[in-house]
């Protein structure tokens, strides 16, 4: 029998966290806010039954700066049983993929409202979710394995796959790190730089290289698991419309789909979620290449996102 849920503090802030209180207290659940001290008179706080001040205390060496003190395992957790929740759902961004975050909840006997950690862990890293995907008959566009730094072996590599490449932080994703490459002038300087970026928005600099598709479009399905091995899609958003890399607009339904590529595009985003017992929330990404109508598996974020307001509308 699941475990009861009463309480959920949210470890997250402004309109994430006001977007799970509001369905939080849909169910008739208590909720918990965090903020620090410069979120002293953040709207959040006032939106939940309870509210505590994190990264500031008696029990502290020193004070925090607001975006440590979300990012304290320690202070969540310490706040989680001040309150007394059940349970913390992390939100986007922030700790909500932190693999050490879920297992600290579940050592403190909190559920996590989120992926297994060994399910961030497969997810988290674009070349084994790539790897994963392979596994199970997914589709994937050609790529490398994480890049060497001996500048000979990439040339290699590059020509093996052909030009023009697209390079990839293996961490992370947001477009940091991804650069595409069109010649082999430009391979050990774009490498360079997209390692440095990586490194600097993730703290890894793993990059791989990936076959760049000229006309394609961004397409991702929602899917939702639960802790009992079932796992549904809620279909798909369109987010082709991007500036550097970076998603501008999304609408659902992908108004280019016929039924049939639609069902083909959902039965792969299930497979990865089944494949991997996900629990939660997530989303499977796509690229489709638009002259030849056929779908690439590229990645999975293991969490709520920012888009999801979309699919609620849906």
């Amino acid at each position: 029998m699941a475990p009861k849920i009463s309480k959920i503090l949210v470890a997250n802030r402004s309109e994430i966290a006001i977007r799970v209180f509001r369905a939080a207290n849909e169910l008739g659940l208590k909720t918990v806010a965090i903020w620090a001290e410069e979120d002293k008179y953040s709207l959040h706080r006032f939106k939940a039954d309870e509210s505590y001040q994190v990264g500031r205390g008696p029990n502290l060496n020193r004070d925090m700066g607001p975006i440590e003190s979300y990012l304290s395992i320690e202070e969540v957790i310490r706040v989680a049983r001040l309150s007394g929740a059940d349970a913390i759902h992390p939100g986007y961004g922030l700790l909500s993929e932190s693999p050490e975050f879920a297992e600290a909840c579940a050592k403190a006997g909190i559920i996590f409202i989120g992926p297994k950690p060994d399910t961030m862990r497969r997810l988290g890293n674009k070349v084994a979710a790539r790897n994963l995907a392979i596994e199970v008959g997914v589709p994937v566009i050609p790529a490398t394995d994480p890049l060497p730094d001996d500048i000979e072996t990439l040339k290699a590599l590059a020509r093996t796959i052909g030009y023009p490449v697209m390079l990839k932080a293996s961490w992370g994703g947001g477009g940091r790190g991804m650069r595409a490459i069109r010649s082999e002038v430009d391979l050990a300087r774009e490498v360079t730089e997209g390692k440095r970026e990586a490194k600097a928005a993730f703290g890894k600099d793993e990059v791989y290289l990936e076959k760049l598709i000229e006309r394609a479009r961004h397409v991702e399905v929602q899917v939702l698991g639960d802790t009992h091995g079932n796992a549904v899609h809620l279909f798909e958003r369109d987010c082709s419309i991007q500036r550097r890399n970076q998603k501008v607009v999304e609408r659902a339904p992908a108004p280019y789909l016929e039924m049939s590529q639609r069902e083909e595009l959902c039965g792969y985003a299930l497979k990865i979620a089944r494949e991997t017992s996900y629990v939660g929330a997530g989303t499977v990404e796509f690229l489709q290449d638009a002259d030849t109508g056929k779908f690439y598996f590229i990645e999975v974020n293991p969490r709520i996102q920012v888009e999801h307001t979309v699919t609620e509308q849906v």
